[in-house]
């Protein structure tokens, strides 16, 4: 029989111990994101995919912000994060670095979200505002466009929505592609009963 488990039984991971860990290669760069509750969910899904850094572009706003906390629910604290207004010094520092930068947008050509391979990590996943997506003159900077496909009449998703498929989509093909033994591991414990007083509540 299938239980659900209750919250003081999911196996967590404290933010001192994921600070220690090794995080997936994908750092995530978030441009001008309009609304602060998109922006706490980008922050919650960096936390659950073990992202390696979360920077923040443009007018996206960042912490401290209650609006920022109310859908982050506390993975400001665990996703390493900065703030950066210029985002074409950014997109040419991560190239640099030695990056594929990628466009999780609809464009062509692209590829599909889980297309990936050993050689585009790491790999940085650019998201862009709610309405416009990715701004046009940043796609030069893009070494390819990540797609989503759909399949209804709106072809388009809630931009925390679409982050989402795309980052464990990306963290998944990394993970069937990379030796075992050098991947961060799922939690297996609950974390200490002091810290599961209270329920995440969306």
């Amino acid at each position: 029989m299938i239980k659900k488990l209750p919250h003081h039984e999911i196996p967590r991971y404290t933010v001192d111990q994921v600070s220690s860990l090794r995080r997936h290669p994908v750092t995530v760069i978030a441009h001008n994101i309009r609304s602060l509750y998109n922006v706490g969910s980008i922050f919650r899904t960096c936390d659950a995919a073990a992202a390696e850094r979360l920077i923040l572009c443009g007018y996206t706003g960042y912490p401290p912000r209650k609006e920022i906390q109310k859908t982050a629910l506390g993975s400001t604290e665990s996703v390493p994060w900065e703030y950066a207004p210029d985002i074409r010094q950014v997109l040419t520092n991560l190239k640099n670095e030695g990056y594929k930068l990628a466009a999780l947008e609809i464009a062509r050509p692209s590829r599909h979200y889980t297309d990936l391979t050993r050689e585009d990590f790491p790999l940085a996943l650019l998201i862009g505002n709610e309405i416009t997506g990715v701004d046009d003159d940043l796609m030069p900077f893009c070494d390819f466009a990540l797609e989503i496909p759909q399949f209804g009449i709106k072809q388009s998703l809630n931009v925390a929505v679409a982050f989402g498929i795309g980052v464990f989509g990306a963290v998944e093909k990394y993970r069937q592609i990379m030796p075992a033994d050098s991947l961060m591991p799922a939690p297996t414990e609950p974390p200490p009963a002091a810290l599961n007083a209270e329920p995440e509540m969306d």
